[in-house]
């Protein structure tokens, strides 16, 4: 399997050289020059496997340069951290079955992506006797979770980018309170789309990427969103054994678009899924490109559900990709367009063509409250706000004709406010939070500013 650039000007790339890369030189994404295929007695017999096992033979079939004993150490070790047995179970509750991703050391989805990812980082770092500077930028979760796959290892620092004043209390706290010596926390005063959008750029300066030894942790990097794509299978598994259903419906939660790109993924692999149900919060920008072709850039709106509080979706290139019939002279035209003009406009081809990938709709504060305390009433199981807003878009977009399953993106206890807000008490607080506000805390208070942001790197990178 080879990668390529959605751009066109890198190709050819092993899978080891595509996770070192990141962003690809060129300032696009890379993808693999194929998506392969399974047939349906394929997908029946994966049914059949432990989630360990599962992804193994799912990430082989996109990895040619990493011996198979090594890759499944690497995915054996990366769930050994989590605390339910099936890593990511699937539970049934008032007509919708819901697939906790919560599970792992961080209590986010991103720990499914980024435990396996900070052990293949090590592991290449290592078999290449190189060291690396992670740079990445966090609505909330992925900082974490990128943190605590890394922390303490050999040859890595990492340096994470999140919007001061404007994650969780929670969220903030997972990631301040861990001071391993290669952690560093960075609050920009900004937003995420500015903490993003200053990744891009000292990524996008080769001479400093190279210098620096630069590597990207966000779900711009292809291994990220590879190690998602699991679920989805793992989920349609489950859900068929109960219900004897060969379709099922999915309904994300999403701001940066990477999570139903893992789900756009494995539909293309063949995974029978119906619907592809893409809901938002009031940053909408994603849900008016699905119902209106309109994907134009407007400010961010502080939400219950800060971990979607995006307008630039960093993986809305990989799909542009495909929808442009993987013309990469189209991609780079349209993305220069987004630069000079804040917006995009399609075609009627086009915007049909998305309509056939997905549905989608926003979900607004109230309705996500609601949402919380009404699901909490008729069946005691607590939502966090992110799956709120996929629970409400799995209502108002299902027909009820195939199982719809909602990706709960976080535990509850990390956004205990509007839990409380919404059903009058806290959530239960899981073992690894307790005392988390007393911990010992290091972060550094800094401008969204490029240069700022390089002069920090420099001076602290191994």
């Amino acid at each position: 399997m080879k990668y390529t650039s959605t751009r066109g000007r890198i190709r050819s790339l092993t899978f080891k050289d595509a996770v070192m890369m990141g962003l690809a030189d060129d300032g696009g994404l890379l993808l693999p020059e194929s998506i392969p295929a399974l047939t349906q007695g394929e997908i029946g017999a994966l049914e059949k496997l432990a989630y360990p096992e599962l992804a193994f033979q799912l990430i082989s079939k996109f990895v040619g340069d990493i011996p198979s004993a090594d890759l499944k150490d690497l995915i054996d070790r990366s769930y050994a951290s989590f605390t339910h047995p099936d890593i990511t179970p699937v539970v049934h509750h008032d007509g919708v079955h819901i697939l906790e991703l919560f599970h792992g050391p961080t209590l986010a989805f991103k720990d499914v992506a980024l435990q396996f990812l900070g052990n293949l980082f090590e592991y290449l770092l290592k078999e290449r006797g190189e060291k690396m500077n992670i740079l990445g930028a966090t609505s909330g979760d992925t900082g974490s979770a990128a943190i605590y796959g890394v922390r303490g290892k050999e040859n890595i620092n990492i340096f994470i980018l999140h919007p001061h004043q404007k994650v969780s209390p929670i969220q903030e706290l997972q990631m301040t309170t861990v001071t391993d010596p290669n952690v560093f926390n960075l609050a920009i005063r900004g937003t995420f789309d500015d903490g993003q959008r200053i990744v891009k750029e000292i990524f996008g300066d080769l001479a400093f990427k190279s210098k620096y030894s630069l590597g990207a942790v966000n779900s711009i990097n292809w291994a990220r969103v590879l190690a998602q794509v699991v679920y989805y299978f793992y989920a349609w598994g489950r859900v068929r054994k109960e219900t004897d259903c060969q379709q099922v419906c999915f309904s994300v939660p999403t701001g940066n678009f990477g999570d139903i790109f893992a789900g756009f993924i494995a539909k293309k692999m063949g995974l029978p899924i119906r619907r592809l149900i893409l809901a938002t919060n009031e940053n909408n920008i994603l849900t008016r490109f699905v119902t209106r072709g309109d994907y134009s850039i407007g400010s961010v709106v502080h939400t219950f559900s800060p971990s979607m509080d995006i307008q630039l979706a960093s993986n809305f290139e990989r799909y542009l990709y495909y929808l442009y019939d993987c013309q990469s002279g189209q991609v780079r035209d349209a993305m220069t367009q987004l630069s000079d003009t804040g917006r995009l406009s399609f075609s009627e081809v086009e915007r049909a063509k998305v309509a056939n990938d997905f549905v989608a709709i926003s979900v607004d504060g109230e309705q996500t409250l609601s949402t919380i305390r009404d699901f909490h009433a008729r069946t005691g199981y607590v939502l966090d706000p992110h799956t709120a807003v996929g629970v409400k878009a799995a209502r108002e977009l299902t027909d009820g004709d195939v199982p719809v399953v909602c990706l709960a993106t976080a535990h509850p206890a990390k956004f205990g406010d509007a839990v409380k807000q919404a059903i009058g008490t806290g959530p239960d607080m899981p073992a690894s939070l307790a005392g988390i506000e007393s911990r010992e805390k290091r972060c550094e208070i800094i401008d969204a500013d490029t240069a700022t942001i390089k002069s920090y790197l420099a001076s602290h990178s191994r």
